[in-house]
């Protein structure tokens, strides 16, 4: 390990002005307990980028010096007798800035891994209490940061604290990965540091981080930093006591690290080197001192810099944060057209949702039609319940609520409801000639410029306007499900959508708070159409006689489910239905299989039964051929993979999107695809198969 100063002068030179440096500065406050006694001076340092809450704070290598450099000055003055970490508004940080980091290869990694260790556990070594005042979002570094401090408060309304590293391919390597089951308790441990990131990134409000034991104290937001600082004041006075749980050393902490080992092979088939390593990081941290964790860290750290996942990961990070952020091919946004009524044709489970998304993130007057009054109050009745669900959880207010449940109505009259909105979204049975209807009606009644789009999953955009008086302004707008959750909104421009709509479509997609991509007007567009080919592969292999378990059990590490649970979950009928969809279109390629058809005939919901086995109705409903051809997990992967590389290629070639990463960034928000394999270009490019099919790589 090196000294500080080394780490210091060789972060100085690895640096880079591209960096969005994260401010330290520090400022003296005087406390006082809630009984009136003087509590000292507290040094409160504020992690501040310069950037408005839409760039959070992160660590690259000159945030660590200036992050240095406030910590020594506070432990330096000596009217300072508590030191104090706090974010911008709504921010504490997001971690290390990943892009600044990786130009530095393995080396550069590991000086910056040594750096953030020896900068954050000043506020341990200090000789002088510390306090992480976490006000906001923190991830990684962000609440590693924290975790190093005496002491910590977190807001309730926090909207995401948890260690997402092994999501993206590395390991909690600032501390996390040893103060974590040593705080909590190696149980916990697992679920922060391995299940959460491997279920797409799952994270902790401030709520439930505080009753996860993250935090000694919860307050609310409005006056979060002067309650948090007269609770420093009691610690420091005596009047409040911490008092943390003891961690079991025995038995308990072994079953912990064998069921993280278990996760780790259940969600990533060992296809994620990280994943494993963060395993082995909570078992050692059970005997480990301190110095020992970090080192182990260190290490893990750098070798995890050395391996193809994270290159794929901060490909998949860099879709995410900056591509996403920029949707390739979208009209200028200044031919937006504002949105300031919404209207929904129906009025089922669908189109609820869509009423609760846009009301919250609008804020606009949202009407549901339906064709009966008894559905449309259902409907309505649903966004209410759920709204009323936010109020109990504390997401929203009592004003917040009842003004949002004000603007959510329902009528069965279009032509008198739908008269001055600016934008309709039909949510109806997926069938052409029901669509093509409700857009006809809707027509009527609207305005000119009103933007039509259609959820549908699947339907030609073109066909569907085509005999619309305006069919410049029909545009795809297909959400995933559950709406709330799923971050993709495919955007697909029919052949007459002008750029008007469009550009509303995409404003109006970024006011939803989702990831946008532009997407030709083409069969099933990106995540149906290239689920439709690997479920349509995978029913072909089955129905040609390998057993459903071995099918499910080639694809742990590449998919985020097994295909087989992943059609239970979307329903045996909608994958049907995208597949008899895609064998119209391309009936070479893609595969209805027949005992699917039985399935779905039989009204069977899964193909797996309560006790986790096949349902044996299933089973008796599966293809019996003569000559049963049996692939292995190995077998079945690669001619899956091998037509997904075809897929893929293709629909470059017709320009469905305008380029892979597209693709991969659909895949990614839109079906959970890991950020480790980078989507499925990278992927498939690592293992060869974009030369092996179309004689190119992909990147």
């Amino acid at each position: 390990m090196s000294s500080i100063d080394q780490l210091l002068a060789r972060a100085q030179e690895i640096s880079s002005d591209a960096e969005v440096v994260t401010q330290a500065p520090m400022r003296k406050v005087t406390l006082t307990a809630r009984d009136g006694s003087p509590a000292g001076v507290m040094g409160l340092i504020t992690l501040d980028n310069g950037q408005d809450h839409t760039r959070p704070n992160t660590f690259g290598p000159r945030s660590l010096i200036a992050l240095n450099t406030a910590i020594d000055a506070a432990l330096a003055d000596d009217e300072i007798t508590a030191i104090g970490v706090t974010g911008k508004p709504f921010i504490l940080a997001a971690g290390a800035d990943l892009t600044s980091i990786a130009g530095g290869g393995p080396d550069g990694v590991r000086v910056i891994g040594e750096l953030g260790h020896a900068v954050f556990r000043k506020l341990q070594d200090g000789g002088k209490p510390s306090f992480g005042l976490i006000n906001g979002l923190a991830l990684g570094g962000g609440l590693e940061v924290a975790l190093h401090c005496t002491y910590r408060t977190v807001m309730d309304s926090a909207p995401a604290l948890g260690l997402p590293e092994v999501m993206l391919g590395l390991i909690p390597g600032w501390g996390g990965a040893y103060l974590v089951p040593n705080l909590v308790g190696p149980e916990k441990a697992v679920t922060l540091i391995l299940e959460n990131p491997l279920n797409n990134g799952k994270t902790l409000s401030g709520k439930a981080a505080y009753e996860f034991g993250l935090a000694d104290a919860c307050f609310s937001g409005a006056d979060f930093l002067e309650q948090s600082l007269l609770w420093a004041a009691d610690v420091l006075t005596g009047s409040v006591t911490v008092e943390r749980p003891e961690i079991d050393r025995g038995d308990a902490w072994d079953a912990a690290v064998a069921k993280g080992a278990a996760v780790a092979k259940a969600r990533t088939g060992g296809a994620s080197p990280a994943a494993a390593r963060a395993v082995e990081l909570i078992a050692m941290a059970k005997t480990a001192n301190r110095d020992e964790g970090f080192a182990a860290e260190d290490d893990a750290l750098e070798d995890m810099s050395k391996t193809p996942e994270l290159i794929a990961s901060l490909y998949a990070f860099d879709l995410v944060q900056k591509r996403a952020k920029r949707p390739a091919g979208a009209p200028d946004k200044s031919l937006a057209r504002p949105v300031t009524k919404v209207g929904i044709v129906g009025a089922g489970l669908m189109a609820s949702q869509l009423a609760l998304l846009f009301v919250r993130r609008l804020e606009v007057p949202v009407v549901l039609t339906d064709l009966d009054q008894e559905r449309v109050d259902k409907g309505v009745g649903y966004v209410h319940a759920e709204i009323d669900k936010l109020l109990g959880k504390g997401r929203i207010n009592q004003d917040g609520a009842n003004r949002f449940k004000g603007l959510v109505t329902g009528s069965i009259d279009k032509s008198d409801v739908f008269a001055d909105a600016d934008f309709v979204i039909e949510a109806v049975f997926e069938e052409m000639s029901v669509k093509k209807q409700v857009f006809a009606d809707v027509e009527k009644a609207v305005s000119p410029e009103c933007v039509l789009a259609t959820n549908t999953s699947s339907l030609s955009i073109t066909e569907m306007a085509a005999d619309l008086e305006h069919p410049e302004r029909v545009v795809g707008f297909h959400f995933f499900n559950p709406v709330a959750v799923m971050p993709l909104l495919e955007i697909v421009k029919g052949e007459q959508t002008d750029d008007a709509a469009l550009a509303t479509a995409f404003a109006t997609g970024k006011a939803l708070k989702k990831t946008t991509i532009l997407v030709k007007d083409s069969p099933s567009f990106i995540v149906n159409r290239l689920l439709g080919r690997f479920m349509g592969e995978v029913g072909k292999i089955v129905d040609e006689g390998t057993p459903v378990p071995v099918a499910d059990g080639a694809f742990a590490g590449v998919v985020p489910m097994p295909p087989f649970m992943l059609m239970s979950l979307v329903g045996p009928a909608i994958a049907l239905h995208n597949n008899e969809s895609l064998h119209r279109a391309f009936p070479d390629r893609f595969y209805v299989s027949p005992a699917l058809g039985r399935v779905v005939a039989a009204g069977k919901s899964s193909y797996y039964g309560p006790d986790g086995g096949i349902d044996p109705e299933v089973a008796e409903l599966q293809e019996k051929p003569e000559n049963p051809v049996v692939l292995d997990a190995a077998e079945v992967r690669e001619r899956t993979l091998a037509g997904l590389a075809e897929e893929a290629r293709l629909m470059l070639d017709e320009g469905v999107v305008g380029a892979p990463e597209d693709l991969d960034l659909a895949m990614i928000t839109g079906a959970g695809f890991s950020f480790w394999n980078g989507g499925l270009t990278m992927l498939l490019d690592r293992e060869g198969f974009g030369e092996k099919v179309s004689g190119k790589k992909f990147h």
